[in-house]
């Protein structure tokens, strides 16, 4: 399995794709990993019609694609966990490309693909931050996605409905350090980020994502963890993503915030930063309630200043942040559960759970890359 795995991730650099891990004689931001050449690909284009089920699927005329989910757990004896996991889709070639040649080589080898999949999963706690990975290519004996009943898979790392909807559903995960199964259920309309979806990543609006949300799921089931397994329940938040350019190459990297509010609103906001310090950064938010209401937050309106660091495994990160919304009355700041929730995967970033206090008070999650 080694030398495929080698041998699937010499390819992916090769390729361009986003997944190239800088050196520390060749440092790069996110936005040249994310960049690159996507001609060939789908465009993401104002006005887009969702269609559900079928936007659950992956999109392989585009170029990336994530299934992301993140929870807020506690046990049954009162102890806060995070969970994350995501399923990545990385198409290695445009669908048209050298069409005849594929075609050959599709009839020649079984193995032939111009998709791969990863997917990463963590259990956080306290004192304790456990992170997996997972490589694969797309087969449907392997990785991808299931029609009816909608399956999200890589290997034994499942996400599983009842029918064709997200949900109510399963996901249950694997590794030789923890596992989790757990059921997940939400009856509240899908949130549309950006423009009904369309959300833009920078202020001249040349890179773009299609993006959803679902911030309202309801999460019970057990986790094992040293041996023991527990009960836990909670909040869970799942983004959708998909575009052929998610960065441009002058941005350096972002910080996610979805946060759950105790007047029973949620928050996403995340910042793009420029690796010019003269560039402004980008920023966009969406306040959104279980009812399906919800309303965008410009970039002008959002202030997010870290206030503490962390040397982590991985790197050094900003891991307590002032957050400031005054048309929306908001005034937080953020503590991270665990200080050191690196994930130091093929791509390091910092990923985990924190709890929010100020003018209102939560727990979420926050995600740091390019660092």
């Amino acid at each position: 399995m080694r030398p495929l795995i080698c041998s699937l991730l010499l390819t992916f650099s090769l390729c361009g794709c986003f997944f190239d891990k800088p050196t520390a004689d060749t440092p790069q931001g996110m936005g040249q990993l994310l960049d690159g050449n996507i001609q060939g690909y789908a465009p993401v284009i104002p006005g887009k019609i969702f269609s559900f089920p079928a936007d659950h699927q992956a999109h392989e005329d585009f170029r990336q694609e994530w299934w992301y989910l993140t929870a807020n757990l506690k046990t049954a004896s009162g102890e806060h966990l995070g969970l994350q996991w995501t399923q990545f889709r990385i198409a290695l070639s445009p669908p048209n490309f050298d069409a005849e040649a594929t075609k050959q080589d599709a009839v020649q080898s079984s193995w032939q693909t111009q998709q791969l999949y990863m997917s990463h999963t963590a259990i956080t706690s306290k004192t304790l931050h456990l992170a997996k990975e997972k490589w694969s290519r797309g087969s449907p004996a392997l990785a991808g996605t299931q029609v009816s009943p909608l399956v999200i898979k890589q290997d034994g790392w499942q996400w599983r409905s009842d029918d064709n909807q997200l949900f109510p559903a399963t996901l249950s995960v694997t590794t030789d350090s923890f596992s989790y199964q757990l059921k997940l259920d939400s009856q509240a309309p899908f949130q549309l980020q950006g423009d009904n979806g369309y959300s833009q990543k920078n202020a001249a609006g040349t890179v773009a994502s299609y993006y959803y949300s679902q911030p309202f799921i309801e999460v019970s089931g057990t986790v094992e963890r040293n041996g023991k397994t527990v009960k836990v329940s909670g909040d869970g938040w799942l983004d959708r993503e998909w575009s052929s350019q998610f960065l441009a190459k002058t941005q350096q990297g972002w910080d996610w915030f979805a946060l759950r509010l105790d007047d029973g609103s949620t928050l996403m906001l995340f910042q793009l930063r420029q690796k010019n310090a003269d560039k402004q950064d980008f920023y966009s938010g969406r306040r959104m309630y279980r009812d399906g209401r919800g309303h965008n937050i410009t970039s002008k309106e959002i202030s997010m200043i870290p206030t503490a660091w962390q040397q982590t495994k991985s790197g050094r990160y900003p891991i307590s942040w002032q957050i400031a919304i005054p048309s929306e009355n908001i005034q937080l700041t953020t503590q991270a559960l665990n200080l050191d929730s690196s994930m130091p995967l093929s791509v390091a970033y910092w990923e985990g759970p924190i709890k929010i206090s100020g003018s209102h008070k939560g727990l979420g999650y926050m995600e740091l890359t390019g660092y």
